[in-house]
């Protein structure tokens, strides 16, 4: 043991506490008993995180079969800090911010984020039994600890979402190749946030089809203020572009975007930000 070696374990647990403490503030004000929604009516990214979770789960319980206490670390860890942290709770901060706070859109990410907080308290007790009893406290169980439960029940996809997995996994390939292409225009001094950043994606075949039927929440995504995708004529010719916006901030979430202005008694909003404070409400089919 060393100094170093502690150091590597502060910082995994930091990332996973940190990730339930995320996760415990967005379903605060939530109940599952009155707002539950079935599965199929979530948004497409919340489904794919359900599946991420059942993947995670199935994995870890049978990691805990074979004593391989381990594995089950390092998956705790890689999907807090990467399929959570780095990609689905990036993504979802927008949507859970911004829109109204009984939306449909916002309250299928609480369906969502429920379900993960439930599962992993229960995968992450065995190995951090104190961080899980914290947890579970505060989820205000009918059990009073979370050892006298057993392995969550997670609610099943529809049927229909047969590609929902593969789909997502050539979205992520994507968002990889937009993020290392954010970085170097960061880099170079042209954009601070993603969000002062407009793209377009040349996407090749079945790549093309993936991306385009997302519509207006490719941005979501990829966290920048506009993102549109056109078709390539093949793989070689694939390609991202990264424009600077040229469009005015909008002061509450932040977007680049040419209605900002456009509701002239909140001259600082953008068209969404105003209509999901004061009007109807923006419609989210994706993410």
């Amino acid at each position: 043991i060393s100094d170093e070696i502690l150091k590597r374990v502060v910082e995994s647990y930091r990332r996973i506490r940190n990730t339930l403490r995320f996760l415990l503030a967005n379903i605060a004000d939530f109940d599952i008993r009155q707002q539950a929604m079935p599965v199929a009516q979530w948004l497409e990214i919340d489904r794919y995180a359900l599946a991420l979770v059942t993947r995670l789960q199935t994995e870890v319980q049978h990691d805990y079969s074979r004593y391989e206490f381990h594995a089950v670390v390092q998956k705790l860890q890689a999907f807090c800090s990467e399929d959570l942290g780095g990609f689905y709770l990036d993504i979802l901060k927008d949507r859970l911010y911004t829109t109204a706070p009984n939306s449909s859109g916002r309250r299928s990410a609480q369906n969502a984020l429920y379900h993960i907080t439930q599962a992993l308290t229960r995968l992450m007790a065995p190995i951090l039994s104190f961080t899980g009893e914290e947890v579970w406290a505060l989820l205000g169980q009918q059990q009073s600890s979370v050892f006298e439960s057993v392995w969550y029940e997670l609610p099943k996809l529809p049927a229909a979402d047969t590609r929902l997995t593969q789909d997502w996994e050539v979205i992520c390939a994507w968002r990889a190749r937009v993020n290392k292409r954010l970085e170097d225009s960061r880099s170079a001094g042209n954009i601070g946030s993603s969000l002062a950043a407009e793209i377009n994606i040349h996407a090749a075949g079945s790549d093309y089809d993936v991306l385009a039927r997302l519509g207006d929440d490719l941005r979501f995504v990829m966290i920048t203020s506009r993102a549109g995708v056109k078709r390539a004529n093949s793989e070689a010719d694939q390609h991202i572009e990264v424009l600077v916006s040229a469009n005015a901030k909008c002061e509450r979430c932040w977007h680049y975007r040419e209605d900002v202005g456009s509701d002239a008694a909140h001259p600082q909003l953008c068209g969404r930000c105003a209509s999901n404070l004061f009007g109807s409400g923006e419609a989210r089919t994706h993410a």
